[in-house]
């Protein structure tokens, strides 16, 4: 007879009013947003929130957008990127004020987010604003302490285009074990090796962990993206439960 099943209790997420406290511009149209939330209950590195908009007439917006720094208290980072014509990131970018509220929710998610007990290698592969829970998951690696083997695919439009650069630049030479290589798709700096392209299998294969390492893969961008290495990871014989994927995509 098998045994009885336990019972999981689900406790549904609830609105937190979170005000604007420090705005980063990482690029001309992505902006990084510090926001003080009263009662946040922490968060894992990988996880995202929702963030919601109510105009004066009643009408609400809600886009969801990934944690881009571990766990500070009841303070949270989010990397917004500017969707032409769209309803809630021109708003965050443009207009959204020091000390004004908005609504957020979460943390969710519970399948892409990495802890420091891990001890596998890790292989992050971010495309364009993908780059932003692999970045929270590049510094919970440094708040830990940890010496895990991380290698980071960045595959990004132009050198323009490239979110947290200066900190990629530093991090790249000043943390032990952290290697960073760039795929550009449109535009490429003076003295990268190469044409621009989208990224193949050789960037894969070339600056990523061999499978026989079993190492933890992490993969976020567009849904094309996303597909395309997940299919080359295990292609070049990653097992299929090591690689964690979020996508975004545009939405109605």
């Amino acid at each position: 007879m098998a045994a009885p099943t336990a019972a999981v209790r689900v406790v549904p997420l609830s609105w937190r009013v979170a005000r604007l406290v420090e705005r980063r511009v990482e690029t001309p149209t992505a902006h990084t947003l510090v926001l003080d939330v009263p009662g946040w209950p922490g968060h894992l590195p990988g996880q995202h929130v929702d963030v919601r908009l109510t105009a004066e007439d009643g009408y609400q917006a809600a886009r969801s957008y990934s944690l881009a720094a571990p766990a500070d208290g009841e303070r949270i980072e989010l990397t917004v990127q500017r969707v032409r014509d769209g309803e809630v990131s021109p708003y965050l970018v443009e207009t959204y004020a020091a000390g004004d509220p908005v609504e957020v929710r979460g943390p969710v998610g519970g399948w892409f987010v990495w802890q420091p007990e891990e001890t596998a290698p890790v292989l992050l592969i971010g495309g364009g604003s993908g780059v932003v829970p692999l970045m929270a998951i590049v510094r919970a690696r440094r708040a830990a302490g940890s010496r895990v083997p991380f290698r980071l695919i960045y595959s990004v439009r132009t050198p323009a285009d490239v979110l947290f650069a200066d900190e990629l630049r530093r991090r790249a030479r000043d943390d032990l074990g952290l290697d960073v290589a760039y795929v550009y798709t449109r535009e490429a700096p003076d003295g990268w090796r190469g044409e621009p392209h989208r990224i193949g299998l050789a960037d894969v294969n070339t600056h990523g962990w061999p499978p026989e390492l079993e190492p933890l893969c992490y993969v976020c961008g567009p849904t094309g993206f996303v597909e395309t290495v997940a299919d080359l990871l295990v292609g070049l014989g990653h097992q299929t439960r090591r690689v964690k994927t979020e996508r975004f995509g545009p939405t109605g």
